[in-house]
């Protein structure tokens, strides 16, 4: 259930923008948790032909949704110049160094700044001491050097994000992901769901969860866990036996591959704040009920947060962070 205000805070951040294929609207509010720990990324020019959007719902803080929504997208560029231009293996690539940037002390020492834990002059101090080796440059933060320091042997966040994101690049869309936040597309005004939520009944999860040595409890992994999937809770990632995809909990995203066409309306990425509260098709017809009137998709994006709310925390529907990204495809203009 969580920790909960005594009245919901309904300040949102929103933002609209967009390029001659597209352009989207966001909004995130925090409700009645007692703090925020969604996180988002939209970058509608991530190259000249590629737009990225994501949503993180964290989970036991908000660390790694906020590192994954600082540094997934560049991630995806970086490991395509590798992988031989295959997009699809760069982003499946980027959420499993998502896990692998945060351990050790230079993970350590970005998760802290992010959580506001450090305070100025002990992260001063530290920068000083533990810089990369050969000193720190903007220029080269990509190649994230090791790092030796007090935290080297650090392991990783024991909280964890949700990661679901959408890349656009010419007509192919591509949907990564892993936890229950949802990815839906709506094409001629019917919802298309392009995410499975990871939960542990699934038989594919559960099988993966007992070879690994875990168990399910109350619907949960190992009695603690709702989902099968996430970045971050490298507790449950602990088996030095297993590759990354097979451990207890896997970062590992589920991929769908999409060719966009003129039936394609729009693309909806959301946390289960929102999915909670209304199914795919609701959603997607309660858009399109706001679009006849309202130009502006940052508040289509706010009244759909408006409805979810709850207006008292005895169900706990409706009482979670909530976060929205709606991307709306542009016609191309008849001659």
């Amino acid at each position: 259930m969580g920790i909960y205000l005594s009245s919901p805070k309904t300040e949102k951040f929103s933002e609209d923008g967009g390029n001659p294929r597209l352009r989207f609207g966001l909004s995130s509010m925090q409700g009645w948790r007692a703090s925020m720990e969604d996180a988002h990324a939209a970058l509608p020019d991530l190259d000249n032909c590629t737009s990225f959007f994501g949503v993180y719902d964290g989970h036991g803080g908000k660390v790694v949704s906020k590192f994954c929504a600082k540094y997934l997208h560049s991630q995806v560029l970086k490991h395509e110049l590798h992988l031989g231009g295959d997009l699809a293996a760069s982003v499946r690539k980027a959420f499993f160094r998502m896990d692998e940037m945060m351990r050790g002390q230079r993970g350590w020492r970005e998760l802290a700044i992010l959580g506001d834990k450090m305070d100025k002059f002990t992260g001063l101090i530290e920068g000083l001491i533990w810089s990369p080796r050969g000193g720190y440059s903007n220029e080269h933060a990509d190649e994230w050097a090791y790092e030796e320091g007090p935290h080297s042997d650090f392991s990783g966040p024991t909280s964890g994000s949700t990661a679901c994101v959408a890349v656009i690049r010419n007509n192919q869309l591509i949907v990564a992901n892993a936890g229950d936040s949802r990815c839906v597309l709506s094409r001629k005004g019917q919802a298309i769901s392009l995410s499975t939520d990871h939960k542990p009944d699934l038989d594919e999860e559960r099988e993966r969860i007992l070879k690994a040595g875990g168990f399910i409890h109350a619907g949960r992994v190992n009695g603690s866990l709702n989902l099968a999937r996430a970045i971050g809770d490298m507790e449950f990632k602990q088996n030095k036996f297993l590759p990354a995809e097979k451990q207890i909990l896997t970062c590992n995203p589920d991929i769908k591959i999409v060719e966009l066409c003129d039936d394609d309306d729009f693309l909806i990425l959301a946390c289960d704040g929102v999915w909670d509260c209304m199914s795919n098709q609701q959603l997607v017809d309660f858009i399109n009920e706001q679009t006849e009137t309202e130009s502006r998709l940052s508040t289509v994006c706010e009244r759909v947060l408006d409805r979810c709310l709850a207006p008292n925390t005895i169900s706990g529907e409706g009482c979670d962070n909530m976060t929205m990204i709606l991307v709306q495809f542009k016609k191309p203009q008849i001659q």
